[in-house]
């Protein structure tokens, strides 16, 4: 029976021709006012509207390139964090997930899940325990104001559980290898912003341009909090080299599986490592050194080491050639880890004066500590980090504030997601055979996790909103089932071939 005819006429059986055009007017003035309503307030809202419509209608009608095109799209929209957008777009892609789900839960097809993705809900659920503290008065900070940080946490935190979910729903619907190579679009907008805001600032509209604010923080000046070093569409330079390091690493593994062409690849890698360099991040080099270091252990042949070599030689040299770079480098000397005259307490005292970036970072430590000892079980709750020292910064390392915001709690809580973490790829490394693309794509996550974890002892990785959102599209890609690449080489073929043939022979 025709659809189209089945639905009219269930139509006009309940209403009289002259009621259906009725309701169909009032639905067309209801849609108006609400457009004139959007475009009085912000036409920005109507135009949002409609893509949001348009992204609904084709996400059920082509949902395998409507989710792949938001997995692009992301790496785009934190230039917009003053407008919500990144937070919108978590909540609509949160919202389009759960919508599909349910769709399917309703139809009777198969919702694609793992063990891994029901102990992240899980965990994302006991992590909601803070926000209900905070209500009823249970952490350091209860009033109304830190009740919104803790919520706008755990609403970050819960995003990340759907995009897992939303990637899993296209398990065995597309090639593992094709999601991860068309993925790479996502770097098409970062690249080119990055790079005019490096050699061409002035080309920029104002929203992508390069500029200083006056004043960051109270005792921070922003000249050392961002001076010149760029942030691509990123929110800060920190976010834009924690996603360059995750796609080093995806286009290295893409190198040692022989992708071609291969010089699209060393391009890619050299464009990258100039603007890992732009971003100023003296931690980002310890995590590329360890990242690819442990990256090319298992395959430690001499093409594979000498590239990643002078991979690691390009970006030091890079970042040494620079002012800033230099600076950066010669702040070490000034702190209690290379300067035997300088102690912890002195460090916070110059904290104050010298403006050096590790200084203050070991004076917020020392101030997020303090804090905790009043609050030692629970803390103060999600995202309240900024509070708890004089910087009114984000602290700078993830495990104090874990311990500091969350308490004892709270720390045991996030080591157990970095440990579930390790034994998830570990048992993907153990199921995938030995020098397979799935066993080198799990063993380069793993290295990239191992050399985040590191980081976080001295920055802002956990912060890495965007970064977080392609990590948990590679980890649920990562579990799904990969059908490897059936070409050979000619070696490969002629043993089959031989084979084949003696077993002929003996029949």
């Amino acid at each position: 029976m025709n659809v189209r005819n089945e639905i009219r006429r269930l139509a006009t059986s309940y209403l009289p021709a002259s009621q259906v055009s009725f309701w169909i007017g009032v639905a067309g003035v209801l849609v108006g006012l609400a457009a004139g309503i959007l475009v009085a307030a912000q036409p920005v809202y109507l135009f949002a509207g409609a893509i949001a419509f348009a992204i609904i209608i084709n996400f059920f009608a082509d949902f395998e390139r409507t989710a792949i095109a938001l997995l692009i799209l992301r790496s785009s929209l934190d230039i917009f964090s003053a407008q919500q957008i990144p937070a919108l777009f978590a909540l609509g892609l949160a919202a389009l997930t759960l919508l599909y789900v349910a769709a399917a839960f309703l139809e009777r097809r198969t919702i694609q899940t793992d063990w891994f993705w029901w102990f992240l809900l899980a965990w994302v659920m006991l992590q909601g325990l803070w926000p209900v503290l905070c209500i009823l008065g249970g952490l350091g900070l209860n009033a109304s104001p830190y009740l919104a940080d803790n919520v706008r946490e755990w609403t970050r935190l819960f995003s990340w559980a759907m995009v897992y979910l939303l990637v899993m729903q296209m398990k065995d619907r597309v090639a593992p290898q094709k999601i991860i190579a068309l993925l790479f679009f996502s770097l098409i907008p970062p690249i080119i912003v990055g790079m005019l805001q490096k050699y061409a600032n002035f080309l920029l509209p104002s929203i992508l341009a390069l500029k200083k604010p006056a004043i960051v923080s109270q005792f921070v000046p922003a000249e050392v909090v961002s001076g010149t070093r760029i942030n691509s569409t990123f929110a800060h330079p920190n976010n834009f080299v924690l996603y360059l390091l995750l796609f080093i690493c995806l286009a290295f593994w893409q190198l040692l599986r022989g992708s071609k062409p291969r010089w699209m690849w060393l391009i890619l890698l050299f464009l990258m490592a100039n603007l890992y360099v732009g971003t100023g991040a003296i931690f980002g080099l310890v995590m590329l050194v360890t990242a690819l270091g442990i990256a090319i252990a298992p395959r430690l042949k001499f093409y594979n080491a000498l590239g990643g070599i002078m991979l690691l030689l390009l970006v030091i040299v890079l970042f040494a050639s620079t002012d800033y770079g230099r600076s950066r480098l010669d702040g070490i000397a000034n702190t209690p880890l290379l300067n035997p005259d300088i102690d912890v307490s002195r460090a916070i005292v110059m904290s104050f004066s010298d403006y050096n970036s590790f200084n203050w970072r070991i004076a917020q430590w020392y101030y997020l500590l303090r804090a905790w000892l009043y609050e030692p079980w629970f803390g103060y709750g999600l995202g309240t980090g900024v509070y708890l020292s004089p910087y009114n910064l984000v602290p700078h390392n993830a495990y104090i504030r874990a311990l500091a915001e969350g308490g004892i709690i709270g720390l045991v809580t996030f080591v157990a997601l970095l440990v579930a973490q390790a034994i998830r790829l570990l048992q993907l490394l153990r199921q995938a055979p030995k020098g397979s693309d799935r066993w080198n794509f799990c063993w380069s996550l793993l290295a990239l996790l191992i050399a985040t974890s590191l980081g976080m002892a001295t920055d802002n990785v956990w912060s890495g909103t965007a970064f977080y959102f392609y990590w948990w599209t590679v980890m649920g890609i990562a579990g799904w089932n990969w059908q490897e690449r059936k070409d050979r080489s000619a070696g490969d073929r002629a043993m089959l071939l031989t084979m084949e043939t003696a077993i002929e022979v003996k029949n």
